[in-house]
């Protein structure tokens, strides 16, 4: 395959254009602001917009004014700047390719911002095009989260090629961007030279055929990579063979701690072989096979193995897999001996009394703390019921809270187990 730059061709620049309080979030304290704005960062924007006949988008103008604000206040690198579109709150103006072009102006020397989040968006492939050129020129941003935004296969290109020269981004969220498979393949052969990414969110590309083309580049990439702590591949149509070309991948990965596989048609074939890793591996520490097909025979493979081998991970979903009894009631006894298994997520699958009591009792003995699962026993006429908490691996995703904190580790679990970078 050729380079990911010869493939994807430069967009043509956007001619003339086409509120609510952002999240800025201040992580650890960075250097002091020295030299680094002439000008407000609001006033910089509406001059750009005007010079390049682009109508000012209120939402982005808000942003950057709160964002004056709290540098004004003396705050200090590790900046997160929230320009994500899906604000349940507040009405906001969506953010297009053509005011990414001047935002990317902006941040381009704002070297105190460190994260960007311009998920659920409209940003097309011409967007793309001027994220990946701000990232070939900006070494401080170490997250951007595009979730949502369809750059498709074109837009997937240029990250690919983004990657071969960035050394410095350390986790990028391109989920339901509608990538294709070519970009896909690229993304896995960049990432087994590039050493600087943790953290990679592939989920639901647009893939055709029935080869899984995608899982044995990813595999191969795993094989030679060993800085990936988090991959996401969520929605890949991912059969049995695909979750083996994986397995076989991680007998000789030492790093990744976090597989998602979530959303995809493994049955408990597949389990084989995930069991058979974990009676070896002793990095992973999350999985997430969320709304596949494992059922009691693949959960009885996983409980084996957490029994008898096991002793690093420490986070399970197997949320709405078709397991009964026998199986929940497995997993839940592996628990008991293996004190490393801290956090299981089981709604969905098929609760008979046994598991009611199962997991009731582990909560009871403090086996299992009531923050590390999404269900909670109750009673109703002397017999034990489970009802559903929340969705801990991931819960606010997708979708923002309207009171309390989004990102307390009872939320996101899986995030908090294995921390890259900015969160989300």
């Amino acid at each position: 395959m050729g380079s990911p730059r010869e493939t994807a061709r430069e967009p043509a620049s956007p001619s003339a254009p086409a509120p609510a309080p952002a999240s800025i979030q201040a992580r650890s304290p960075g250097s002091a602001l020295v030299g680094q704005r002439e000008s407000d960062l609001q006033e910089q924007y509406s001059n750009l917009c005007m010079e390049k006949s682009q109508k000012i988008n209120p939402f982005i103008l808000h942003i950057l004014q709160e964002l004056d604000e709290e540098i004004k206040k003396g705050l200090e690198g590790g900046i997160t700047l929230n320009i994500a579109g899906n604000n349940r709150l507040v009405s906001v103006e969506r953010v297009t390719s053509e005011d990414f072009w001047i935002l990317s102006r902006i941040l381009k020397n704002c070297l105190y911002i460190n994260g960007l989040d311009v998920g659920y968006n409209l940003i097309s492939d011409v967007g793309a095009y001027y994220a990946a050129k701000l990232l070939q020129k900006n070494q401080t941003l170490k997250y951007l989260r595009m979730t949502g935004n369809k750059i498709e296969n074109t837009g997937g290109m240029f990250f690919a090629a983004m990657l071969q020269i960035n050394s410095s981004l350390e986790k990028l969220d391109l989920g339901d961007c509608d990538l294709g498979m070519q970009s896909v393949i690229a993304i896995a052969t960049v990432l087994t030279r590039n050493q600087a990414i943790k953290a990679i969110n592939l989920n639901r590309p647009i893939l055709y055929g029935e080869q899984e083309e995608s899982t044995v580049h990813v595999g191969r990439m795993l094989k030679e990579n060993h800085c990936l702590l988090a991959l996401h591949m969520c929605k890949h149509d991912m059969k049995n063979s695909g979750i083996q070309q994986l397995c076989d991948a991680l007998y000789l990965n030492s790093s990744l701690r976090y597989l998602d596989v979530s959303c995809n048609k493994i049955t408990h074939d597949g389990m084989v072989y995930v069991a058979d890793v974990l009676k070896s591996n002793t990095t992973l520490e999350v999985i997430d096979l969320s709304f596949n097909r494992i059922e009691n025979a693949g959960a009885n493979y996983l409980s084996e193995a957490l029994t008898s081998h096991n002793r690093s991970l420490k986070a399970l979903s197997v949320v709405s897999n078709n397991i009964e009894g026998e199986g929940l009631v497995a997993l839940s006894q592996s628990m008991k001996t293996n004190l490393t298994f801290s956090h299981i997520y089981i709604w969905g699958n098929k609760f008979d009394e046994a598991t009611c009591v199962a997991y009731s009792h582990l909560i009871q003995m403090g086996h299992l703390k009531p923050d590390n699962t999404d269900v909670e026993p109750f009673v109703v006429d002397g017999r034990v019921y489970l009802a559903e908490v929340s969705n801990g691996l991931k819960k606010h995703y997708y979708w923002t809270s309207t009171y309390g904190e989004s990102y307390d580790p009872s939320s996101n679990a899986g995030f908090a187990l294995v921390p890259v970078g900015q969160q989300p």
